[in-house]
């Protein structure tokens, strides 16, 4: 219930959508002689898309997630195992075409496959099924394994979890194939906006495990003040807050152990 509740909310709350139902709703109230209904509607939607064209405001949100946990710049002698997140490969997509398609954060699987090369004896996880509303026969861990066998990872060393749909599924499915002991060592891999409700989810999960955040999408210093692109503005402001949307959901649902779980210890 709480997936599909969840993508069907999105749907709502996507600011993209939000401001092309606002602006047709205020040109139709403009033609049915509603006018100062419709003036303040097209007015909102104008003002909303300008300053998320011109002032980065989902960069500087995205920030704040990206550097809750700091790289992990020393690594362990040795570890137990590395986990994976999903969420590169566009399984439905893949299939259509009959090859691999990389949506995004494709840092996740290069580093991780970088990561298992330097420590062969650990295990190594892939969790990934399908965040799909309505394609849940199409898996992501199903079809990414020649992206593995391409960096040089074999087929048999990777553990393919294909039943999460979701964040907290990847630490629940997750822990539940690698029966992790007490005194483990076990890395995680996802991007660094998302680690912070992914190490949420696996704490809530009972396990801790040590985050090795990727796919870094701002810099260190601050970004111009300034631009002027809609389509970026909008689409990292929405990207964003999905993020902290999520992070609230979650948390509110009891998925994670905090509200904004950060480094502990």
């Amino acid at each position: 219930m709480f997936f599909s509740v969840s993508k069907i909310l999105w749907f709502f709350a996507n600011p993209g959508n939000l401001l092309l139902i606002g602006l047709c709703l205020g040109v139709a109230f403009l033609w049915l002689g509603w006018r100062r209904a419709g003036r303040w509607l097209v007015t909102l939607s104008a003002v909303v898309g300008l300053t998320l064209a011109v002032v980065p405001v989902g960069k500087w949100m995205k920030r704040g997630l990206e550097d809750r946990f700091p790289q992990l710049t020393v690594l362990p002698s040795t570890i137990d195992g590395i986990i994976i997140a999903g969420g590169v490969v566009d399984p439905v997509l893949s299939k259509d075409r009959g090859q691999i398609s990389i949506g995004s954060a494709v840092e996740r699987i290069t580093e991780g496959a970088a990561l298992s090369r330097r420590y062969p004896h650990a295990k190594v996880i892939y969790t990934g099924g399908s965040g799909s509303l309505f394609f849940q026969e199409w898996k992501e861990a199903r079809v990414v394994a020649p992206l593995f066998q391409q960096l040089g990872v074999a087929f048999e060393r990777i553990i393919f979890e294909d039943q999460s749909r979701n964040t907290f599924e990847n630490a629940i499915f997750s822990k539940r194939i690698a029966r992790p002991k007490d005194g483990e060592t076990w890395l995680l891999v996802t991007s660094a906006f998302h680690m912070p409700r992914a190490v949420g989810s696996f704490r809530q999960a009972g396990w801790k495990i040590i985050p090795f955040p990727v796919d870094y999408g701002t810099r260190k210093v601050l970004n111009p003040p300034f631009h002027f692109n809609f389509t970026s503005g909008v689409g990292s402001f929405s990207w964003v807050l999905h993020e902290y949307l999520g992070l609230l959901f979650y948390w509110y649902d009891g998925k994670t152990d905090e509200l904004f779980p950060g480094p502990k210890g």
